[in-house]
């Protein structure tokens, strides 16, 4: 970014090859300005305009290194201050899809029923925008469907989708998990244990909103073991969807919670002991449940 000279018509008081490159030994060598050179930029002393025309037109210094205050020519500077509304707007966006989420596990949205982004907006008291974008990527994530001018269903599911779900889960994960059973060392599973107890923690107040996201903590940080990036990406959103309630069913209990989450603690503590007859069994036994 250019700044503007407070004279016009000043000139660089410098040419093309004035100042020498340091040598190829790293010795500083001595800069030399051409005689011409030091005539005009005397003259520009004696007017007393140096600081005024010279280096406000963005004359480097020897060195190579601009004045005090300057900037080169086409040169980005972080002290520009940020565009505060892309902020704004991403971060609320964010915010209000977790929420979304949160709502959809709590059911707060109901599957099948139909909502506004200006009604859900007033609600969450902000702007329907950054409710529309969030819902168009629950969209994208199939949690709701969008009705041309009425706004987003949430999409109804059955127990035969939830048992699918969970079938594609087992094929992708079971074998995963009993092949890191026979590899990973102890101490990485130790390494797990808090992300378990945190699932325990939400089961025991019934939080289902957070025992859904410590649920996938748990299970990303052991998939990530494998290294497989991809594998972590498709497992992590077919677990988002299976979460989701079904249309007219029953509320999660408090007792099924405790009961997944007790089968975290007991999966870590047959991992750590490499008892892959138990790791076989709880998992599937895990996956198995997942339907209910």
């Amino acid at each position: 970014m250019e700044q503007g000279s407070a004279r016009e018509g000043v000139r660089p008081a410098y040419a093309p090859g004035a100042f020498s490159r340091a040598p190829a030994d790293g010795r500083t060598r001595e800069c030399r300005v051409p005689e011409q050179a030091r005539v005009e930029r005397a003259g520009v002393e004696r007017a007393g305009v140096e600081r005024a025309g010279v280096e406000r037109a963005g004359v480097e210094r020897p060195g190579g290194r601009p004045a005090d205050g300057e900037q080169a020519r086409g040169e980005h500077t972080h002290s520009e201050p940020p565009a505060p509304r892309v902020v704004q707007r991403h971060s609320v966006r964010g915010q209000i899809l977790d929420a979304l989420r949160a709502a959809l596990v709590d059911g707060e949205l109901v599957p099948g029923q139909v909502y506004s982004a200006p009604a859900l907006g007033a609600r969450f008291g902000v702007s329907a925008t950054p409710v529309r974008e969030a819902m168009q990527r629950l969209a994208v994530e199939g949690a709701v469907e969008v009705v041309p001018n009425r706004g987003f269903r949430v999409s109804e599911r059955g127990p035969r989708e939830l048992a699918e779900l969970a079938e594609v889960r087992a094929l992708i994960e079971v074998p995963v998990m009993l092949g890191l059973a026979r590899t990973v060392p102890a101490h990485r599973w130790c390494g797990l244990r808090p992300l378990a107890e945190a699932t325990v923690t939400a089961a025991a107040v019934g939080d289902r909103a957070a025992y859904a996201e410590s649920d996938r903590a748990f299970h990303r940080a052991v998939l990530t073991l494998s290294g497989n990036e991809q594998l972590v990406a498709v497992a992590d959103e077919l677990h988002r969807r299976s979460q989701w309630p079904l249309v007219s069913g029953p509320a999660t209990r408090r007792a099924d919670l405790l009961a997944d989450a007790s089968e975290h603690t007991a999966l870590l503590d047959a991992l750590v002991s490499q008892d892959l007859a138990v790791v076989q069994a709880l998992v599937r036994e895990h996956f198995a449940g997942a339907d209910r």
